[in-house]
């Protein structure tokens, strides 16, 4: 389990291009992300800090794993100069479903991995937990991509975002960035 940091602040690698509420209240708008491993001290210009968890696969299947795992590009691609930051909350009501339902809901109904593998290798994606750190999202979504595959990020979004999943989300914030 690989712990990582994104700060916002004056300071850092990405520009953020914008900050948008999706559902709930957004974040406090700043200038520049850093993303960084944990544990960092925090920077006096820090507007806000999220912080995340890559874990075990909770909803993948073998099968699903392997395909993601033939086609997943790297992050940090020289071309990959647009990223998004999506934390997102879900509902209780989706926290009280059996995880064999919320796979259900996942896959089976939304088709998340379906989905996302048809974008892959031109959108590279890593998802963080933040749920059991006691963080405000339960999700932290990053996203690289290079700029002539915006089009196609802003039509992945939207087909996730049409899901019957959606209907379980209770906050998200797209944060828009490039380097």
């Amino acid at each position: 389990m690989a712990l990582t940091q994104f700060t916002a602040g004056a300071t850092g690698t990405w520009q953020i291009d914008r900050i948008l509420a999706v559902t709930g209240s957004t974040l406090a708008l700043a200038e520049r992300l850093e993303v960084s491993a944990l544990p960092r001290t925090a920077r006096p210009d820090a507007v806000w800090i999220l912080s995340g968890a890559t874990s075990y696969k909770r909803y993948t299947e073998r099968a699903e794993q392997a395909a993601l795992d033939a086609v997943q590009p790297a992050l940090g691609r020289s071309d990959a100069r647009c990223a998004s930051l999506i934390p997102i909350t879900k509902t209780a009501r989706w926290w009280d479903l059996p995880q064999d339902e919320r796979r259900a809901v996942f896959e089976e109904t939304s088709h998340h991995i379906a989905i996302g593998l048809e974008y892959l290798p031109a959108i590279a994606r890593q998802l963080y937990h933040s749920r059991d750190l006691g963080e405000p999202f339960d999700f932290l979504t990053w996203f690289e991509y290079a700029p002539r595959d915006a089009p196609a990020f802003e039509e992945l979004l939207a087909r996730l975002r049409t899901s019957r999943e959606w209907d379980y989300v209770e906050r998200e914030v797209d944060i828009r960035l490039r380097r």
